[in-house]
């Protein structure tokens, strides 16, 4: 045992004292002489300008360096108003150059390239720009070392053009894009990174080493920027839209078709050079994508994805410990299932949501390393309209206050890459539902060389009412990890009291319990005949009910990664999970569902992403000891085909039969939790078309089909020890079977028509049905979604970009 001990020792201090590239450093050159951005990088104020090159790839073979025929060449200058960025991609030749058109922040099948900058030099927060062979324009913000935010968007100016000799590329981007500190001299964090799309090759400016987690933490320098005077960063983003929306009611008085006229605006202004103010007024998110909504059968919410811009755009300093899904903002009236009825009474009107008003952002970082961010958003009150069934008279019943959400942020970078922030959230209704707090802090800890890392968290809830005592509850969690070399490991603690409770603003399905996990990994970088990388890990996971305690479940997975030298990667892994308690199905308090133990074993591939046709599988077979011979089989097959540079479309689709399974099913009249055995198939098809007329104007079209259906064929009893016993009662049969049948369609056009202004115009048309004929087969129901009455919805929205700065040139003239 001493001899393993001492041999981990010294491996684990090989790994994290082997030596590390020296950091690169390009010195900037200050003009008073803009280049003018066409693509070309033959203005004379480019020839003096320092030049970055030999370029190393991290994809697929780490540490390979650019050969000469193939090497970048990038230059930065700069002036009072902006950065530029002038590049040039050598290639053997033109057709070596992938450039789909795709719609804005995609990339496509494309080569592309891009800069990112790190502006406080901290390794721990960047802004990124890229901008692919056609022309395409893609930016991101970077947090916590490298996790990618796509959804933030700036404006700035890119032009490209091709050649015989590869491809060139330049950049303005304007510090109304970037913050900065005050400072007379700086030095920014930098890289560069090319993407080679035929060869899937990855490269950067400073090395990446595929050991070492994180990202920004291994940048260059950019140095030689002195005495920027920055203007003043002022813009509004007005807009004006209009709706038609047709659905046939054909109930009297009661109109089909409806219209309406929207106008609201964005604006950002720069308080100074580091902290930025975002407030939109009276917005409009019509035209987001529609959600993938789903049959659920479990006891807990289904969390979906975000697709409000303004929700979704440099929001990562609000976003540390995961107090903040904004979907709360402006979802179901917190009293939508509690409208008090009288005699003779019915609800004929209950609207789903509740209405954003405004909502404010204001963030920022000093060049002392501390961000300040907060968040504020304000949604109207909302009622039901209810009606007296003899006398038709009606009356209005809130069932959401004015209600006032807020979000506090401090977060302080430390030495090595490290931080700690504290943050508070705080919901306010001004009406007789409970206020909400969520308060704690946040850390990530590493060591000078980030071979190790310790981050965690902890929080503290309070629920304010007005007519009982106050609920507060308490969860942390602490994560010790290794993130150098070839073997990395993680170990994590993870504890929420009973009482706590984020959901108001934050996400939390269930508290409660006090889990451990343990996961290892192993990944060989070296490439071989066949590989350019195989990696196997393993993960342990244990969790108890914290009060009273009590096992609840575990998982003891092991799996194998492996990408070949022909662009393909191969996924699999095993999973056994004993059998435990559920204390959340049964729906009742005090109960508990003794839950059978099951067998999975995944395994997933994708083809080579540059091929004009390319796709994957994934195979999931699950066995669940309950006695019944439960057993799931998801299958799912995604393709795409690449017609030209300008048209494509592509599919997804999964099929996953559940055979013998139980499940919790309802609470009957007596206080009875019932479950029941049945079988279940669901079917989710989505199917998308894009044509692209250029890198500014293209259409999208996506259609979504989704039918899952739920057959019984008995049901149970739960015992207070948890088992079930059969069901004598005839009282639940076939009538009681659930066919969920979904279909939408969403199609967009866009044309940004001039930078940072937009034309969309969309169409959406949805139909949806949840009864029980489960009888119904896959073509039965798919004919039936379009029988069901539709709804269509039509838009036009324009957003237009103002400048403060134009404005003053456009006076000036």
């Amino acid at each position: 045992m001493k001899r393993i001990l001492l041999l981990a020792f010294l491996t684990t201090a090989f790994f994290t004292t082997v030596a590390q590239p020296a950091i690169k450093k390009l010195q900037a050159t200050k003009t008073t002489t803009a280049p003018k951005i066409d693509g070309s990088i033959d203005d004379e104020v480019w020839k003096t300008a320092a030049i970055a090159t030999d370029f190393v790839e991290l994809n697929p073979v780490a540490g390979k360096h650019e050969t000469t025929e193939e090497r970048t060449e990038i230059r930065i200058i700069y002036d009072n108003t902006a950065i530029y960025v002038g590049a040039r991609m050598y290639e053997t030749g033109a057709d070596k150059v992938a450039r789909e058109l795709v719609s804005r922040d995609n990339v496509g099948n494309s080569d592309f390239i891009g800069v990112v900058f790190d502006t406080y030099l901290d390794g721990i927060n960047g802004s990124g720009f890229y901008v692919t062979a056609a022309g395409v324009q893609f930016d991101a913000k970077y947090s916590n070392g490298g996790n990618e935010d796509p959804n933030w968007n700036a404006v700035w100016e890119s032009k490209v053009k091709i050649d015989e000799h590869g491809w060139t590329a330049e950049f303005k981007i304007p510090y109304s894009a970037l913050r900065f500190p005050k400072k007379d001299v700086q030095t920014w964090g930098l890289n560069f990174i090319r993407k080679r799309q035929q060869l899937q090759k990855q490269l950067f400016w400073n090395e990446l080493d595929p050991k070492k987690n994180g990202f920004l933490n291994q940048e260059g320098q950019l140095t030689g920027i002195e005495n920027l005077t920055p203007p003043v960063r002022l813009a509004f983003y007005p807009y004006l839209s209009t709706y038609v929306n047709h659905y046939p009611y054909n109930t009297p008085g009661v109109k089909n078709t409806t219209s309406s006229l929207n106008g609201g605006m964005d604006f950002k202004y720069g308080i100074n050079q580091s902290f930025t103010l975002d407030m939109t007024l009276i917005p409009d998110f019509g035209q987001v994508q529609s959600d993938n909504k789903v049959l659920n059968l479990t006891p807990f919410r289904i969390k979906y994805n975000e697709n409000r811009p303004f929700f979704t755009e440099g929001t990562e300093l609000f976003n540390k410990g995961n107090l903040f899904y904004s979907r709360n903002i402006g979802s179901q009236p917190i009293d939508y299932y509690n409208v008090p009825l009288n005699a003779h009474e019915e609800i004929v009107k209950n609207p789903s949501e509740t209405r954003l008003l405004n909502a404010t952002k204001v963030s920022g970082r000093m060049s002392n390393g501390l961000a300040i961010g907060v968040f504020n958003a304000v949604t109207q009150s909302e009622g039901a309209t209810v009606q007296d069934t003899i006398t038709g008279a009606e009356r209005m019943v809130q069932t959401a206050p004015t209600t006032n959400y807020n979000i506090l942020v401090l977060d302080q970078n430390l030495k090595n890459n490290s931080d700690i922030a504290l943050i508070n959230t705080n919901v306010t209704r001004f009406g007789v539902d409970h206020n909400a707090d969520v308060g704690g802090f946040v850390f990530n800890l590493n060591n000078k060389k980030n071979s190790y890392g310790v981050t965690g968290y902890a929080f503290m809830s309070n629920l304010i009412f007005p007519d009982k005592s106050d609920i507060t509850g308490y969860s942390y969690e602490v994560s010790a990890s290794k993130n150098l070399g070839n073997f990395t490991w993680n170990v994590v603690e993870d504890f929420a009291s009973p009482n706590y409770n984020p959901n108001d603003l934050g996400f939390l399905n269930n508290p409660n319990y006090f889990d451990h996990s343990l996961y290892l990994q192993y990944t060989n970088y070296k490439a071989t005949k066949y590989f350019t990388l195989r990696s196997i890990w393993s993960n342990i996971y244990y969790s108890r009910r914290y009060q009273p305690s009590e096992f609840q479940t575990a998982d003891y997975a092991l799996g194998a990664n492996a990408r070949l030298k022909n662009l393909w990667n191969i996924q699999s892994n095993i999973h056994w999970m004993p059998s435990g308690h559920d204390f959340y199905s049964p729906q009742i308090s005090g109960l508990q569902y003794n839950s059978p133990g099951e067998e999975r074993f995944n395994v997933s591939f994708n083809t080579n992403r540059s091929k004009r046709i390319n796709g994957g599988a994934f195979l999931q077979l699950r066995g669940v000891r309950n006695g019944q011979g439960g057993f799931t089989n998801i299958s799912e097959v995604f393709y795409n085909v690449r017609i030209n540079n300008h048209f494509g479309f592509s599919e997804d689709v999964t099929y996953s039969p559940e055979h013998h399974s139980i499940g919790f099913y309802t609470v009957d009249g007596s206080n009875t939790s019932v479950y029941s055995l049945y079988d279940r198939n669901t079917v989710e098809n989505i199917f998308s078309i894009k044509y692209t007329f250029n890198n500014v104007m293209g259409v999208n079209l996506r259609i979504r089909h989704y039918w899952s259906k739920r057959n019984n064929s008995k049901f149970y009893n739960l015992k207070t020890d948890g088992s079930l016993t059969d069901r004598l009662t005839p009282d639940f049969g076939p009538a009681n079977d659930e066919n969920f049948n979904l279909i939408n369609t969403d199609m967009i056009y866009s044309w940004v028509f001039s930078p940072g202004s937009e034309l969309s115009i969309a169409y959406k048309n949805s139909g949806f049905s949840d009864d029980n004929h489960a009888n119904r087969d896959y073509t039965d129901n798919l004919n039936y979604a379009f029988k069901n009455p539709l709804n269509n919805n039509f838009s036009i929205k324009v957003l237009y970009y103002i400048d403060y700065q134009n404005l003053k040139k456009k006076k000036r003239s």
